[in-house]
């Protein structure tokens, strides 16, 4: 399989980190990045409570940082993957006419879940938002081998 992700959240710090990281574990064939719509965290590591939450789930954040989501990434990678509405509607908006990158929310993949993965800098459940993208990236990855 040669296919590329790219896992896009606000800030690159929490959950897009989290989705690339879960998503390389079920995908290890694949090529995986995260980035973010805004640019406040370029260059800084996921946020500590993120990267604890993660890796007592199996999932080491250490090795990402953050970068911002460019034009280019449309014709980079295959799919482009949300992490809710407001970033899923930036993705739109800067998306050339010609990306051969699909785009989808990242929980579209799971019947009964909110269609926003929580940001969990805002709320403070990083386990809860670590599950919820591991049951998201176990779809994905089913879906994406079929």
């Amino acid at each position: 399989m040669s296919l590329s992700i790219l896992c896009v959240c606000l800030g690159n710090i929490c959950r897009s980190p989290t989705g690339q990281a879960v998503l390389a574990g079920l995908l290890p064939e694949a090529r995986l990045d995260s980035a973010g719509t805004g640019n406040w965290h370029l260059g800084a590591p996921p946020y500590a409570p993120m990267q604890r939450a993660a890796r007592a789930r199996g999932h080491d954040l250490s090795a990402q940082r953050a970068r911002q989501v460019s034009v280019e990434d449309f014709n980079r990678f295959d799919l482009i993957l949300a992490m809710d509405e407001n970033n899923l509607t930036r993705l739109e908006a800067m998306r050339p006419a010609d990306a051969r990158a699909g785009l989808a929310l990242f929980l579209d993949v799971l019947e009964e879940a909110p269609k926003n993965v929580p940001d969990p800098y805002y709320t403070g459940d990083f386990d809860a938002v670590v599950r919820l993208i591991e049951d998201a990236a176990a779809i994905w990855a089913a879906r994406l081998r079929a």
